[in-house]
């Protein structure tokens, strides 16, 4: 498998953004992600998928035959999706742009189709919020893992009755000189 392409050229292609979307933290068969995507033609999907797969950004978890083919199961790969920071700071301006509006495009697809679905009762789980933090590098490595250690036990279904929720984070340095006091 290939790993020389940065992963910011393979994720970001918005075919390539749904697949991952309708998988993270959960795994699919094929079929259940033709079934997701119903705009993607079926060949496209397939193409990308194999474009992930080979950069390790999908992995397959398991095979089965179903009625003479073999349905493969897949999740995020060893990858898993994310732009590390070495990856961000070897980015120019402009895939940074477009990392930040695919990654804002899809929060909003998600929020439309809440919206358009008219599922009200859901209203009740959406929030957003945003607060100022103060952090070195070290803080910041420190959080993000703290952060995980917390959401690990809600990566996958535990009990009937619960509703999966994408959490989004973005990070965001302020520019304007000031040192806090």
């Amino acid at each position: 498998m290939t790993q020389e392409r940065p992963i910011a050229d393979i994720v970001l292609h918005p075919v390539r953004m749904k697949i991952i979307q309708q998988l993270g933290g959960r795994s699919m068969t094929t079929t259940e992600l033709r079934e997701a995507l119903p705009e993607v033609k079926q060949a496209t999907l397939y193409r990308h998928v194999a474009a992930l797969l080979d950069a390790d950004v999908l992995a397959v978890v398991e095979e089965r035959q179903v009625r003479g083919a073999v349905e493969r199961t897949l999740a995020l790969g060893e990858r898993m999706a994310h732009v590390g920071q070495g990856e961000m700071q070897a980015m120019d301006a402009v895939q940074l742009r477009s990392a930040f509006a695919m990654f804002l495009s899809g929060l909003s697809n998600d929020f439309e189709e809440l919206l358009d679905d008219d599922h009200t009762e859901m209203r009740g789980m959406l929030g957003f919020s945003r607060a100022p933090l103060y952090l070195d590098a070290e803080d910041l490595e420190r959080l993000q893992s703290e952060f995980m250690q917390v959401l690990t036990p809600y990566l996958q279904p535990r009990r009937d009755g619960q509703h999966r929720i994408s959490l989004a984070t973005v990070l965001i340095p302020e520019t304007d000189g000031r040192t806090p006091s």
